[in-house]
């Protein structure tokens, strides 16, 4: 059974449950109303004579008051009863109401008066008990219930007819409101459905409103669109890298072709091609490092933990220094705690060393400050060209001043990708005087280290 059949379903029973139940109540009330006026009447009748002497009956010693025809004749019947369970009724009255132990005891005054239901050649009747003043009698007064009893039934008829109606018309809506609630659903089941079909993470469903199915939509459209930018990237990140290792490889196998052609070659050619292999692996190496620490930070970012934002720079210069020592590194690190991966921010650290090394001439200066989560690099080289600066953080993107340098094109688009799942970002300028200025501020929650003006 359909999820629309099973809403429909509780809808309809739901509905049709109240109309139930209001038309039982209904009845109860109704049924309590009309029986109700026939007891209130029964019980003023029966006021009237079980406290005045009655005369017109004999029996035995005792003799009775024939009560006034408002007590009897056509609408009700009139009986008293002994306590030896001799009835007395009014001349000719052939209706002879049933008598029991109970109405015995009233008589002998074990009981008090009651109302009951009796049948009475074929007809319901309803009867009155009460004791007489004088002792050893009861009364009886009875009055048919017919007229109630057919209204209660064209009563109980409308009812069933309504109920009827009311749980068709229940069903009907039911499954209006089903297709009405679940057009959502529909949306995003065939959206799902044409994107499983086609592949296209382009396809997006209306998700106009502020209610739970019109939100699960608009989750829904987010998903498709993190998970068509996560294709874009990564169909963008294969294009670059095979654009970028079909170079290498082209020269790796044109030198390795000819070193093994067979042909003499001077000893000087040789060595060049050698050291040639070595610069393109090395090279490829690179770049597959590069590739695969992009690829590991988008989807392994790692646990995150308070870490000494300074302390990870310290380190990082210390690394540059000794790998260009013809460069002066000079540093000015204030105390700075940041929430991230420490690897990761390293990694981006040395990055921008690395980069401002590249471009510094030979014994130039670098600049280093680390302060409220912000770590700021600037070199004195060239500076990027104007047209340049825009793309100098995207992946493979190498300015043109920068092809003839060793470099993958990964090393700053590492950068912006760390600061940014920092919640952060990474902006460069030209620098006052020349050179370029990096700026990397991570996440908002910089703060001074714990204890660190106590311990000053």
């Amino acid at each position: 059974m359909s999820f629309r059949a099973r809403l429909a379903i509780a809808a309809a029973a739901a509905v049709a449950l109240a109309v139930v139940l209001a038309s039982v109540t209904v009845y109860v009330v109704v049924r309590s109303e009309l029986r109700g006026t026939l007891d209130s009447a029964l019980r003023e009748r029966a006021a009237q004579v079980q406290n005045e002497p009655l005369r017109g009956f004999q029996s035995g010693d005792q003799v009775f008051l024939e009560p006034g025809p408002q007590l009897g004749g056509a609408p009700g019947y009139f009986q008293v009863v002994s306590a030896d369970g001799e009835t007395i009724r009014l001349p000719n009255e052939t209706v002879e109401l049933p008598v029991d132990d109970e109405v015995r005891a009233v008589a002998s005054r074990e009981r008090e008066g009651y109302l009951s239901d009796t049948d009475v050649a074929g007809v319901h009747m309803r009867v009155i008990t009460v004791p007489y003043f004088q002792e050893g009698f009861a009364i009886q007064i009875a009055r048919p219930l017919t007229e109630v009893d057919h209204s209660l039934s064209r009563i109980r008829t409308y009812l069933l007819l309504i109920a009827a109606i009311g749980i068709a018309l229940a069903a009907a809506l039911g499954l209006a409101v089903a297709r009405t609630a679940l057009a959502p659903v529909r949306r995003l089941t065939g959206a799902t459905e044409k994107v499983t079909e086609t592949r296209d993470l382009s396809e997006r469903i209306d998700a106009t409103g502020t209610d739970e199915l019109s939100r699960l939509a608009g989750s829904f459209n987010t998903m498709l669109a993190a998970l068509e930018e996560s294709t874009r990237a990564q169909q963008q990140l294969v294009g670059d890298a095979s654009h970028e290792l079909r170079t290498p490889l082209t020269s790796l196998r044109t030198n390795v072709e000819v070193l093994a052609g067979g042909r003499e070659l001077p000893e000087e050619e040789r060595q060049r091609l050698l050291h040639d292999i070595l610069e393109q692996l090395n090279e490829m190496t690179t770049l597959v490092a590069e590739l695969s620490e992009l690829a590991r930070g988008e989807l392994e970012p790692g646990e995150a933990e308070d870490v000494r934002l300074d302390l990870l720079a310290a380190d990082a210069i210390e690394r540059t220094r000794r790998n260009r020592p013809d460069v002066h590194v000079v540093a000015e690190l204030e105390e700075s705690v940041v929430h991230g991966v420490p690897a990761s921010i390293e990694r981006a650290v040395a990055n921008l060393l690395d980069n401002a090394a590249k471009w510094s001439p030979p014994g130039g200066e670098v600049e280093v400050a680390v302060q409220d989560g912000q770590v700021v690099v600037r070199d004195h080289g060239p500076g990027i060209d104007a047209a340049d600066l825009p793309y100098i953080f995207d992946r493979f993107y190498r300015a043109s001043s920068a092809r003839g340098l060793p470099g993958s094109g990964l090393g700053l688009a590492i950068v912006r990708q760390v600061a940014e799942s920092h919640g952060g970002q990474v902006t460069a300028e030209p620098a006052e005087g020349g050179g370029t200025r990096m700026v990397m501020s991570l996440n908002g929650r910089a703060r001074k280290p714990p204890f660190a003006d106590a311990a000053a």
